[in-house]
């Protein structure tokens, strides 16, 4: 992400993001450029996306891809999971109904540029939000994925990985074998991979 911007209120970033062609976050008075997403990244959303959706179609939560933006009320961030989902009544900030105020589970699919801000800065803002359940890092470079689960005042971390595995989003009612989350995926060969 790239500085654009520093010293806007709340109120103009909001302005500016509803009439902008690129989206942005924003967080202390900054906002931020977002870059675009390669095949493999959009693949694994939509892949997570539609599997959401088909398991929770007729229930109380639902998806949205990466156009919702959620607010961090007690940090001030603005910004865009790539899916999150709400349950029950979602509440938005405002009439434009554009900004979730109460994620209940919220995924990134991890890239090289933001790998560090999802794991550290942003998952502390995610944090605050007293609504999360839990928060998935889904990797793109192989079949591996993390779920973060609210223990409490604790997150507890599971790792799943191999396509035979399943991701279970228990605060959402909803199991994802890893193999649909990588339908169509093409992963890089295993001695092109970086070391982890």
């Amino acid at each position: 992400m790239t500085l654009v911007r520093t010293g806007s209120t709340p109120e103009e970033y909001l302005a500016m993001e509803r009439q902008a062609t690129q989206k942005s976050e924003y967080v202390n008075g900054r906002v931020y450029a977002m870059t675009g997403a390669n095949r493999a990244h959009n693949r694994i959303v939509i892949n997570m996306a539609g599997a959401l959706l088909a398991q929770l179609r007729g229930g109380p939560c639902e998806a949205y891809v990466s156009d919702m933006r959620v607010k961090v009320t007690d940090t001030g961030l603005y910004t865009y999971p790539d899916v999150v989902v709400a349950c029950g009544e979602p509440r938005f900030e405002d009439a434009h109904v554009d900004a979730l105020l109460d994620p209940t589970a919220i995924i990134e699919v991890l890239s090289d540029s933001t790998e560090g801000y999802d794991r550290g800065t942003k998952f502390a803002h995610y944090r605050r939000l007293a609504s999360l359940q839990e928060y998935v890092l889904i990797a793109q470079d192989t079949v591996r994925v993390e779920r973060y689960v609210r223990e409490g005042e604790r997150w507890v971390l599971t790792e799943i990985a191999g396509s035979a595995e399943a991701l279970t989003l228990t605060s959402v009612g909803c199991t994802i074998p890893l193999r649909d989350i990588y339908e169509r995926v093409e992963l890089p060969a295993p001695n092109a991979r970086a070391p982890q």
